[in-house]
């Protein structure tokens, strides 16, 4: 999402120079903002990149830093109301809650060493047993969700596949911000694996979403009515990701709290 200032036609007599990054305070959040000059743009354009993490301003050349200096002014409600949705992220950490298939499980380390990783239920808790040693946390985590998002995706795609009749030469996992899947002229489909922590009907939608460009390499008229023939559900499933895609990509998996 972005907001656009039509450019004015004046040139300005101080421009901006970039890219650079300095920091705002966005409802006492600091967030990284980086500055793109593009000769080429004709309007300035705000984005919040997946994650929440940092922001993104693009501005044509003949744009002065007092305008800029106004734009963000203006935006900033939009920021803070964007960032938000993000305050209430999952925490890596023993006790943090994560969603797995769209169903939020407690984080339980077991304190063994050597143990698996794997779900399960106390009392009517959904819980994900961890094992290994405490720095390891966030990584054997990760490392779960890779596998399970292989079983799920590696079936639903070769089932869509075998419903149209094409071929798939290989199927890829990748921590992916820009895209949640694609597919290249030879057949080859690649997924972000961080769509496991959604909910089924959203991942069987990213699968299909992918075995369809096997048919038809755009997204046209005849690319959607595969789609849709695939998941009959894929409305809902687009309309969730778009809501909630940002915030499986703004789980930090690098290191455990």
């Amino acid at each position: 999402m972005f907001f656009a200032l039509p450019k004015r036609r004046r040139t300005a007599d101080r421009t901006a120079t970039g890219p650079s990054t300095r920091m705002l305070d966005i409802a006492g959040r600091q967030l990284p903002l980086t500055i793109h000059q593009n000769p080429r743009s004709t309007r300035i354009t705000l984005r919040l990149e997946p994650g929440g993490r940092s922001a993104r301003l693009t501005v044509p050349k003949s744009v002065s830093h007092a305008e800029i200096e106004n734009f963000l002014e203006r935006h900033r409600g939009w920021l803070a109301g964007r960032l938000s949705r993000f305050s209430g992220e999952a925490q890596i950490e023993p006790g943090g809650m994560l969603p797995i298939r769209g169903v939020a499980h407690r984080i339980v380390p077991t304190g063994k060493v050597r143990g698996v990783t794997e779900t399960g239920m106390e009392g009517e808790d959904a819980v994900l047993y961890v094992g290994g040693a405490p720095e390891h946390l966030a990584r054997r985590i990760s490392d779960f969700l890779k596998r399970e998002a292989k079983r799920d995706l590696d079936a639903l795609a070769v089932r869509h596949a075998g419903t149209i009749g094409a071929r798939i030469k290989a199927i890829r996992y990748k921590d992916t911000r820009s895209r949640w899947g694609s597919c290249t002229s030879d057949g080859t489909l690649s997924f972000s694996w961080r769509i496991v922590m959604a909910p089924p009907s959203v991942v069987d939608y990213l699968a299909a979403h992918e075995v369809a460009h096997l048919k038809e390499m755009n997204h046209g008229p005849k690319f959607w009515a595969i789609c849709g023939d695939l998941c009959p559900g894929m409305e809902e499933a687009r309309r969730w990701l778009k809501r909630n895609g940002t915030m499986l990509h703004a789980i930090d998996f690098r290191s455990a709290r």
